[in-house]
């Protein structure tokens, strides 16, 4: 194991938060720093505010130990060797990332540096940003001799971070020298020599000590493009398929087999080819903005990014037809929906495709009870709950006297419905399915009215839409 280092971490949000915790558990202590009094203190007590598997157990394991939580960066700053810069990085109206508030964190650490500090930037920020934050920490008098700027772009899932950050796919440093080099690569070795999983309290994951995370060292120009670009081809994956599920809507073929056949070609490799109702939370959609927007100052027409773009809010139109295709009529109708995050397996609604449709089914008069394993409370705070939108205990609960259940947001919970028991809830048997969980032959056996993404559907679902196509 190597030396224990002081990190501070400015930012307590999803990534702030995960790395902090994180980098206690690897063996070094952690200041986390946030201006938000109420955060801190909910921390210091050991209340996890998102989502994420595992956090709650690590936090408390080193809570009080090797982690703690203030809102004094001075102190911070001049308590630890290095710093790592994780606030947010918002959308801004041109589509650019908004960097306020790192270039803020920036001015107040420069004023608090006395000996060398490194500051790492690991929010997701557009390229040349590293050379701007050195320029921020010069004005402010502070010799270049007592400082580097590095990159450490992070590559977390939401649902899986902990897991994510402990048994990383890579693990990315971008500097400029090898004075940075050396403190990055030191504070990973835990991970990158293999040693954190010879602990037998080891979050289990998919790295061991015989294949533990490579590290990968760039420049920090090459560091800041690839996480902007790893998320813009993600997104584009995700685009395509939703592309390709429409063809197949149209030829009559099933995308889930379109999708296998595509995946299993090392080339391209399954994951992010589930056709659904489109890409949502707190990157993909900013990231794939903020990279085009790059580009286009860069004089490089990204014009992929735009189709991208297009494709993904084209899709939560057709489900929204799909849905009015089973209806005829909105208003007055009762929906079932099950999930409100963008995602299964955590509490966050940014961007969700879910919030989005449900707002334009109220806005067609439509009446609805929603439900979902962790977001709720987020969701009460964008959409309140009213005369026409109510919030419901169980799954069963929001189906219940329904005209139609939409599935919105892919939890394993809900694919391990009762059926039997569902169909009996509902008023009318019709389930429409935005992301792809149920059988769709089993479905319409057990006398559904089943549609979903890219799929062909059996008799009885092409009847009921051929019906309601009827004057």
């Amino acid at each position: 194991m190597s030396e224990k280092s002081t990190i501070a971490v400015v930012g307590s949000g999803y990534v702030g938060l995960v790395a902090a915790v994180c980098f206690a558990e690897i063996g070094h202590n952690v200041i986390c720093v946030d201006n938000d009094e109420s955060k801190v203190s909910q921390l210091s007590d050991g209340e996890v505010p998102i989502f994420e598997e595992y956090l709650p157990e690590l936090l408390a394991r080193h809570r009080n130990k090797s982690i703690a939580f203030t809102t004094d960066l001075h102190a911070a700053t001049q308590k630890s060797q290095i710093i790592i810069v994780a606030v947010g990085t918002p959308q801004s109206q041109t589509g650019s990332a908004d960097l306020s508030y790192v270039d803020a964190v920036a001015s107040q650490i420069a004023r608090s540096i006395t000996e060398y500090k490194l500051i790492v930037e690991k929010s997701t920020v557009p390229v040349y940003t590293n050379e701007w934050i050195s320029r921020v920490i010069e004005r402010n008098g502070v010799s270049r001799e007592l400082f580097d700027v590095a990159s450490n772009p992070e590559f977390l899932r939401e649902g899986t971070a902990v897991a994510d950050f402990l048994h990383a796919d890579r693990i990315v440093i971008g500097v400029d020298n090898e004075r940075a080099g050396n403190v990055l690569r030191a504070i990973y070795e835990p991970l990158t020599s293999g040693s954190y999983y010879q602990s037998a309290d080891a979050v289990p994951g998919s790295r061991s000590t015989i294949d533990p995370p490579p590290l990968l060292q760039t420049s920090t120009k090459a560091a800041e493009l690839i996480k902007h670009a790893s998320n813009a081809f993600l997104a584009m994956k995700i685009s395509f398929i939703n592309v390709v599920s429409t063809l197949c809507e149209a030829a009559g073929a099933d995308v889930e087999e379109v999708s296998k056949g595509i995946g299993t070609d090392g080339r391209i490799g399954p994951k992010f080819l589930k056709a659904g109702i489109g890409y949502g939370g707190s990157c993909f959609p900013k990231d794939v903005a903020a990279f085009r927007y790059v580009a286009e100052q860069l004089g490089v027409d990204f014009g992929l990014l735009r189709e991208v773009e297009k494709i993904n809010s084209e899709q939560k139109r057709r489900f929204f037809q799909k849905v009015r295709s089973a209806l005829w009529t909105f208003r007055g109708k009762k929906l079932g929906v099950l999930g409100l995050a963008f995602k299964g397996g955590t509490d966050d609604i940014r961007e969700s495709p879910a919030i989005d449709l449900i707002a334009q089914f109220l806005k067609e008069g439509c009446i609805i009870s929603a439900y979902d394993p962790a977001a709720m409370e987020r969701t009460k705070q964008v959409l309140p709950p009213s005369g026409t939108l109510s919030y419901a205990k169980d799954p069963y609960e929001a189906a219940r006297d329904a005209d139609a259940l939409l599935v919105l947001t892919e939890w394993q919970e809900f694919a391990e419905l009762d059926l039997d028991r569902l169909h009996y809830t509902l008023r009318y048997p019709i389930v429409i399915d935005g992301r792809n969980l149920f059988d769709r032959e089993m479905m319409v056996r057990r006398g559904f009215t089943y549609l979903s993404i890219g799929r062909p559907g059996a008799t009885q679902v092409k009847n009921a839409v051929l019906s309601n196509r009827l004057p």
